[in-house]
Formats: C-alpha cells, structure tokens, sequence
C-alpha cells in the first residue's frame, strides 16, 4: 500500500521502466485537516516500486505555477509515457480557480518533460484546452468548471500519432448528463488537435473521470470512474465508484451507457497496469472508510479477470485501510 504519514494521496498514474513502476499521484498535506480542501492543495508526487506493494517516496514532481497560469492553483491528474525521442513526458492537468471561495475553475491540459522520471520540466502552456465546437466551457451552462482534465495519452495502434483521452462535458443537452470522453490527436507528442467526443451524452453521467483503455483476455474495455453525486438519468441515485463500459477499439467508440460498476466508490480512480508476472492488477485510491472518514491512500494490486460472459471482475478486492 503506498501511504504518507503526513499527507492525503489520491488519484494517480503509472509507469514503468527497467522493471521499475513508478507511481504519480496528487496529494495535498493533512495539516488542512479538512480532506476537502485537498483539491485546491494538490500537488503530485512520485514514489516507485519493483513489485506494486512496496513503494519509496521520493521528490515531488510537479507543483502549481506562480499567479497567472494556467496551472497557478494546483496541478491534478495525468499520465506519463516515454517518446519516441526517448524523453518521458507527464501529460497533467493545470487548474486554475477563479477565486479563493468558489468552486468555479477553468481545468487545461499541460506537459512537463524528463530525462529519467525523476526530474521534471515544464513546458509552456497549456497545450491543449476544451473546444466549444464540441464541449462545454465555462459559462455556457450552470455547471462550474470547464471540464477539460485527466489527459490520458497513447499510441495510436496503428501506428499514426498519438490520442488524449480527456474527461469532458458536450456543450449541448441535459446539463446533468453531459458527460463524455473527450478526445485530441497529435503526430509529434507537442502540437494537438480537439476532435469530436469519443461517446455519447446523456449516457447517465455528469462526468467521466481518469479514463484508461485496456485489451484484456481479447476484449478491448474503457475503464472510468464518476462518484454517486454525480451519476445522471437512469443512474441516478445508484453506487458510483470504478466503472467499465465496452470499446469497439482503442479509441472507441466508447459505450458509456452500458457502463457497469467495477468496485464502489470506497475505491477510487482505478488504474490497470500488469504486475511482475505479466498479469493484469487493478490498484486504486481509498475514498472512504467504514466511519466515513476520507483514509487518502493507495492500494496493493488487485488481480483483474474476464467472467464467462466477457465482463470485468476484481477477482480479489482489497480492504479500505482508514
């Protein structure tokens, strides 16, 4: 379990080289002592690990930027991966609150770039942001962000670039149930282009957070998470947690609507990586104890399988440790 004596970790993301996982994670410092006050605090550190269980801290990785940027309140959620120039980037999103009382942000995808994981590098930004051809932005519905975070960066399959995965609202429709999976393309990992949402709104979610694809026992499968508050239309009222819907390919078309839920939302954020032995692992952050208190702290791998109809399964589910 990867924990910090002083400080709330949730989500995060994973890399690995040389037999090293390295984990990145946003954390904010108990000394809030309001864990909801986490968000605005965030920062992301990084600890590594040669088996998934035991993990040594090390250095942050990045933190906010001075007043004015874009990334200026607190730096949230991403991915990392090594281009094909052999440079690891870090593909976060960049928060920015209007104000120290509201809870009105404008979220945008910025890079940072390193030699060896350890040492980071911003580059200009942001690099990419929400287009109102497709999404919604600010001040186009009562919703208060501009919902444009959780990059999740790949390889096109076949070859041809590369995708960003990206949680995202469609600018029309029910303004509870706009959630989507948005989507940008590049050629070269620096220059992206916003394209239509790889799924449909109105699919029973008001947002569509930390998306990863993953080709497991040959079914392709989009895992996402939305918390209870936030479920929409025939959702609503439900469990929220760890999601899994059905992919037609890597980059989609994504099935949200026939999303069903993984683990509930005493986990959350999952992340697939495959273990040591090359199997598939679920590891995700703890969102609330049996007291309901907010533990912040990240689990030991859970070994993900296929049932006989093809669905997903934690085949072994951890225990939330407050």
């Amino acid at each position: 379990m990867l924990a910090l004596a002083d400080a709330w970790v949730w989500d995060f993301w994973l890399a690995e080289d040389a037999g090293l996982y390295h984990c990145f994670f946003l954390h904010a410092p108990k000394a809030l002592g309001d864990a909801n006050l986490r968000h605005r605090n965030a920062r992301i550190g990084h600890a590594s690990s040669r088996d998934l269980v035991h993990w040594t801290e090390h250095a942050v990785a990045l933190a906010p930027s001075p007043a004015g940027a874009f990334d200026d309140t607190a730096t949230w959620t991403g991915s990392v991966l090594r281009g094909p120039d052999g440079l690891w980037r870090l593909f976060y999103t960049g928060a920015h609150f209007l104000s120290p009382d509201a809870a009105t942000n404008i979220e945008t995808i910025g890079v940072a770039t390193s030699p060896d994981l350890f040492t980071w590098t911003k580059l200009p930004g942001p690099i990419v942001r929400a287009d109102a051809r497709w999404y919604e932005t600010l001040g186009t519905s009562a919703w208060p962000e501009e919902a444009w975070r959780d990059p999740w960066v790949f390889a096109d399959p076949d070859g041809e670039g590369w995708h960003m995965l990206v949680t995202a609202r469609a600018n029309a429709g029910d303004e509870f149930d706009r959630g989507v999976v948005g989507h940008a393309v590049s050629t070269d990992l620096e220059t992206w282009q916003v394209r239509p949402p790889l799924s449909q709104p109105h699919s029973g979610f008001a947002h569509i957070e930390v998306t990863q694809v993953i080709e497991i026992g040959g079914r392709i499968i989009v895992l996402f998470c939305c918390d209870a508050p936030r479920l929409a239309g025939p959702n609503a009222g439900g469990i929220g947690g760890i999601w899994w819907a059905p992919a037609a390919g890597p980059v989609g078309p994504f099935d949200i609507a026939a999303a069903r839920l993984l683990l509930p939302e005493t986990w959350y954020a999952g992340r697939a990586v495959k273990d040591p032995e090359g199997r598939w692992v679920l590891l995700a952050f703890s969102m609330r104890a049996a007291d309901g208190s907010f533990p912040g702290t990240i689990s030991d791998p859970m070994p993900l399988g296929l049932d006989a109809d093809g669905n997903l399964l934690v085949l072994e589910p951890a225990t939330v440790v407050p």
